[in-house]
């Protein structure tokens, strides 16, 4: 028995291959659902050449962004359901949530180019009632403007 032992050498080697195959197919899922998890509503923004919002401001708070739909419903990317319509009454009262915890919070109105400015403006007096002092929007970058092409935003 002790010659048996002294022949045969353990083996200490770990097999990796399961380990691949587990990451090949966590990479597989992740690739799928990575599409799935934009955020956000699907509007059609108008085009414009502004200036971006302060590097800082964006930086040290996330903004609370409403969205305007092509059909005039009003979203906001905070609450539990981010994909779901709200009435006036529930974006009045998450704005005003969100500003009285932190009141240097950036707004900002990102509106579907063919929804009524009175939509657009009724949501603007509903963030300005909410208590929010600035109100930027987000836009599109203006065609041959000669500027980076990512998303601006200006401060009105």
């Amino acid at each position: 028995m002790m010659a048996n032992r002294r022949g045969r050498r353990l083996m200490a080697e770990i097999n990796v291959v399961p380990y691949i195959d587990v990451m090949l197919v966590l990479l597989i899922i992740f690739m799928v659902t990575a599409p799935l998890l934009t955020q956000g509503i699907k509007v059609e923004l108008p085009k414009a050449g502004a200036e971006p919002l302060p590097e800082e401001l964006m930086r040290d708070h996330k903004p609370l962004i409403l969205s305007v739909d092509s059909g005039g419903a009003y979203y906001l990317n905070i609450g539990a359901n981010e994909e779901s319509a709200i009435d006036d009454a529930t974006v009045l009262d998450r704005v005003s949530a969100v500003l009285r915890r932190e009141p240097k919070t950036p707004i900002l109105v990102k509106a579907d180019q063919s929804v009524p400015y009175g939509r657009v403006v009724a949501g603007m007096v509903l963030l300005q009632r909410a208590g929010a002092e600035k109100v930027g929007f987000i836009t599109d970058p203006a065609e041959g403007g000669g500027k980076p092409a990512r998303k601006k935003q200006r401060a009105s």
